[in-house]
């Protein structure tokens, strides 16, 4: 068995890995998605729009992740490297569009240390930055002259079931705030739907590769495993800093450990108290944590998690296609947690 220290040394190393890997895939979609946004920046006159997109660009958004993964499933089925490259560009505006507009919805104004552009700049300079970024993403992806009609067809097709299913899960979580507690099955359905931005990025680049029926469908399965574990990383981090356990705590909806834990009846009873009775300081926020933790909220959580990784590293047992490790560190990174 192996030590904490031993354990961060290794989630260490995966990490660093895996981060110069999504630079080395995704660091030349990002530079190109600002250029392409900084064209436009310059011929807006109001300056606070300018501010807040130059700010979002240029300081808050490194999306390398997304162009990353479709260089390296593109690759994985025997595709030209360069054909995901547009798409990219187009995926990363579009995408931070989402995450504009997701801040709005859920009032978020600092994540893990920095100011949102609804942060720093109010509700409706972030509405217009990120309708902004939606238009020029979508537009871009229409002027991509290498893809056939029929392909971007497609691909448009599959952009838009992403973004009615995300839209759908946006509108379910509205239910769950104010400490409103889901079953764990709903709540994992809930996930699931959030995945499909994922698969929607792994499918495509399938298809940008030229693979078969039956491999876009299993790399659009472990895209939706993939995103399902970076959502449920995404909830046990929350959980463990105090201001992004707060504000979903006050204006989001609660993060996968704790509804883990308040399937047990009792343990629900004394944790409702703690999110219902009083002001929700930092004191009152660091009980909660320690409450969850010490009732198992985040070592369930990573069983599921380990089962659902488990699940994922099969499905890519069954495919034939190059590269096949640089998948499986996108999925063993998603288990790097250290709460320790």
């Amino acid at each position: 068995m192996k030590s904490q220290n031993e354990e961060g040394i290794i989630i260490t190393l995966l990490s660093l890995k895996f981060q110069r890997l999504l630079e080395e895939r995704g660091k030349k979609a990002l530079e190109l998605a600002r250029d392409e946004m900084l064209k436009e920046n310059i011929k807006i006159e109001c300056k606070e729009v300018r501010d807040a997109m130059e700010y979002f660009m240029n300081k808050y958004w490194n999306d390398v992740m997304r162009p990353a993964l479709l260089s390296i499933v593109c690759e994985a089925v025997g595709g030209d490297l360069t054909s995901p490259l547009n798409v990219a560009i187009s995926s990363i505006l579009i995408s931070g569009a989402v995450d504009i507009h997701d801040d709005i919805i859920d009032k978020s104004k600092v994540k893990y240390g920095r100011q949102t552009v609804y942060g720093k700049f109010g509700k409706d300079i972030a509405l217009l930055v990120g309708n902004a970024l939606l238009f020029k993403g979508l537009t871009l992806l229409n002027e991509i002259k290498e893809l056939p009609e029929k392909t971007k067809s497609t691909v448009f097709k599959t952009l838009k079931d992403m973004f009615f299913e995300l839209g759908d899960a946006e509108a379910t979580e509205l239910k769950y705030r104010k400490c409103a507690i889901p079953s764990l099955s709903d709540y994992l359905k809930l996930i699931e739907k959030k995945a499909a931005d994922v698969e929607a990025h792994t499918r495509v680049a399938a298809i940008l590769g030229g693979a078969n029926i039956s491999v876009i469908k299993k790399l659009g399965r472990y895209g939706r495993l993939l995103g399902m574990l970076i959502v449920m990383r995404d909830d046990v981090l929350d959980l463990l800093d105090d201001q992004e356990l707060k504000n979903r705590i006050l204006k989001e909806h609660l993060p996968l450990p704790i509804i883990c834990v308040c399937q047990d009846k009792e343990a629900r009873s004394k944790l409702n108290a703690l999110l219902q009775n009083g002001k929700i300081t930092k004191k009152r926020v660091k009980l909660i944590r320690q409450f969850v933790e010490k009732n198992g909220g985040i070592e369930t959580s990573m069983k599921i998690m380990k089962e659902l990784a488990k699940e994922t590293l099969s499905l890519l047992k069954q495919l034939k296609i190059h590269n096949k490790n640089y998948l499986k560190m996108f999925v063993k990174f998603m288990l790097t947690i250290n709460p320790h």
